[in-house]
């Protein structure tokens, strides 16, 4: 220790001005805020370094985990959560079957979807047969208002087989916000159900019974802070409801669970379960509990399908791991993990055994479940717990002056809200400011879709849903657009060629080709790069005995002007002609005649769209 000592007083700790000023030396006159400050869509910059005076202000820091306001976790020794699996329960005793069979297979948390017309003793009885409830979590979701007999019966069951019912862990999910929002439908009067609903489970203390199922809102292409600060209103929103109605704030609180969504976005993920934690405790604090305990945010995380693809899908399981990471580093109490293929097909017992094994790979190889709060003390994470609940609280609060979650659905404004970050998702994916790996970005230029074919969603659309004046969600995946332009060009009678023309300066019509191969790709088309031509006579004749439909110039800005009008010309329209790049001369080269350009401030989306015009597909 003390040789340790010594080692670092013989080190002096640079001052964060003299690490702006070597960073400063480092861009050679490159604007530092342009370059290396994130200006995240939550509202707020990300710096490119922390450092401890940062955290000096933040009071959460001080916490530890297990203590209010637990932004460090619910749990004091353990990093356990539960592996949970969904399985749709139209038929109990199939059901049962895969439900015994999962559970020898590393799950230990059930979630069923039962049908409203088939809640009864029978049905129970048969789905749950073999299974013993004191060890496994089961999870349950049935139509809401089916919710308060499911309850009973579930509680006449547990009684009947003798089971230790203090012992027992699990949920009812009954939401019927969640309806308005997703259905546009108002499903309002269903909430006085609630009361009923707590008093059913009263000799049930481990189940929660009260849903915020705000994944729904992450699968509709909310931001971060808007599916953070829209989850507490909702939660408050349910609080409000609970102790108006006569029940215990404690008991009103101990009852709610929080169903959110996990997108790729590592570092602020995990800083959002925190954040969220954080403000809860404060939220529930206001009613005043009888315990600490009754502030606590108990979330089942769900990895996100608004950012799967139906092309190069297998690139789903990098964003499905990343996600749970990103859950599990921040302490949630179980998780699901969206199977790489539910955009087009109902997911395969391979793709659902990979979705367990990604979280028993972090629980068994990477050992995520034996420490509390890794990220606690991380000078990012700490700002980025700090910053997003800022902005998420702000949300909150705007909500709350509004007249409260219900009545701002009911008035269609949460949904619009989130339908509009939506639509500017889609705007920026199609313009490549949002990447979507594998989409727009890298596609797999040889892939095809092998009869795969995008799985309608029931409220993929913002219009009003039927019989109703409210909006619907919109939950089209963020590639859906692309995977249409894909699959159109597909069924094309004749695969488009694009033919790289590449000529002049070596490097630049590399990455010009590069570029614009991956460019083109996105829609489908065959893209064939080459390693230069001496005059561009050569090129165009090796493209028209290449039958290119598409034929991309590819080199410099000042070699432009040399060599694309000859090109154009000596084309003379037997294929649709490109150049890559904006250069300088762009406007001679449209005065004479040449239309087409691509480049990095290109709308990708609509440019392919437009060539497919042209091609006639």
């Amino acid at each position: 220790m003390a040789n340790k000592e010594k080692l670092f007083s013989e080190f002096q700790a640079p001052t964060t001005q003299e690490w702006l000023d070597k960073i400063e030396v480092d861009l050679k006159g490159a604007d530092f805020q342009k370059r290396l400050v994130w200006r995240t869509n939550e509202g707020f910059n990300v710096q490119p370094f922390y450092r401890r005076e940062d955290l000096k202000d933040l009071k959460a820091v001080d916490s530890l985990p297990g203590e209010f306001p637990f932004v460090r976790g619910n749990k004091k020794d353990n990093n356990l959560w539960f592996v949970r699996q969904d399985i749709n329960a139209e038929d109990a005793k199939a059901a049962n079957a895969k439900a015994l069979d999962i559970l020898n297979k590393g799950v230990d948390s059930l979630g069923f979807r039962i049908p409203g017309d088939s809640v009864s003793k029978a049905f129970v009885a048969t789905l749950l047969e073999g299974i013993l409830p004191q060890y496994v979590e089961l999870n349950f979701t049935t139509c809401q208002r089916h919710c308060v007999e499911l309850a009973s019966v579930l509680l006449d069951y547990f009684k009947e087989k003798d089971y230790p019912l203090a012992e027992l862990k699990g949920s009812i999910n009954f939401d019927p916000i969640s309806k308005i929002l997703a259905k546009g439908k108002d499903t309002s009067a269903v909430l006085a159900q609630g009361k009923s609903l707590i008093e059913t489970l009263k000799e049930l203390p481990g189940y929660k019974c009260i849903n915020v199922n705000s994944v729904a809102l992450n699968n509709a292409g909310a931001y971060i802070y808007q599916e953070l600060g829209y989850a507490l209103a909702w939660g408050a929103e349910y609080l409000n409801i609970l102790t108006d109605a006569g029940v215990d704030a404690t008991e009103a609180a101990k009852r709610i669970k929080f169903n959110m969504g996990v997108s790729e976005n590592y570092f602020m993920e995990i800083a959002k379960f925190r954040a969220a934690r954080l403000l809860w405790a404060q939220i529930v604090k206001q009613y005043e509990p009888k315990c600490d305990c009754a502030c606590q945010m108990h979330v089942c995380a769900y990895t996100s399908a608004y950012n799967q693809t139906l092309f190069d899908s297998y690139v789903n399981l990098l964003r499905s791991q990343t996600e749970t990471m990103s859950a599990a580093l921040a302490n949630v109490d179980s998780i699901v993990v969206t199977p790489f293929d539910k955009p087009y097909e109902t997911p395969t017992d391979f793709a659902e055994r990979i979705a367990r094994n990604q979280q028993l790979l972090l629980k068994e190889e990477a050992h995520f479940d034996k420490l509390v709060d890794v990220a606690g003390g991380s000078y990012t994470i700490e700002h980025l717990t700090d910053a997003i609940a800022q902005e998420g609280w702000k949300l909150f609060l705007a909500v709350e002056e509004a007249g409260g979650f219900l009545a701002e659905a009911l008035k269609g404004n949460i949904t619009n809200a989130v339908n509009e970050s939506n639509a500017k998702r889609h705007a920026d994916a199609a313009k490549r400011k949002e990447f979507i790996l594998g989409t727009n970005q890298f596609p797999n230029f040889t892939e095809t879709s092998e009869g795969k074919a995008p799985i309608a969603c029931a409220c993929c659309c913002a219009s009003a849903a039927e019989g109703t004046e409210l909006p619907a969600l919109n939950t089209a995946r963020l590639a859906s657009e692309f995977e249409t332009l894909r699959l159109s060009t597909e069924k094309a009678p004749k695969q488009p060629i694009a033919f790289m023309l590449t000529i002049g300066n070596l490097a630049m019509r590399q990455a010009r080709a590069q570029f614009s191969c991956n460019f083109l790709a996105a829609a489908g088309y065959k893209v064939m790069d080459n390693l230069g031509f001496k005059t561009v006579e050569e090129g165009v004749d090796a493209a028209l005995e290449a039958k290119a439909d598409i034929v991309v110039i590819c080199s410099s800005d000042d070699e432009y002007a040399e060599y694309a009008i000859p090109a154009f010309k000596y084309l003379n329209g037997r294929a649709m002609f490109v150049v890559a790049g904006a250069p300088a001369c762009s406007d001679d080269l449209k005065a004479a005649g040449i239309e087409n350009f691509i480049n990095v401030k290109s709308n990708q989306l609509e440019t392919l769209k437009a060539y497919n015009s042209k091609l006639g597909i």
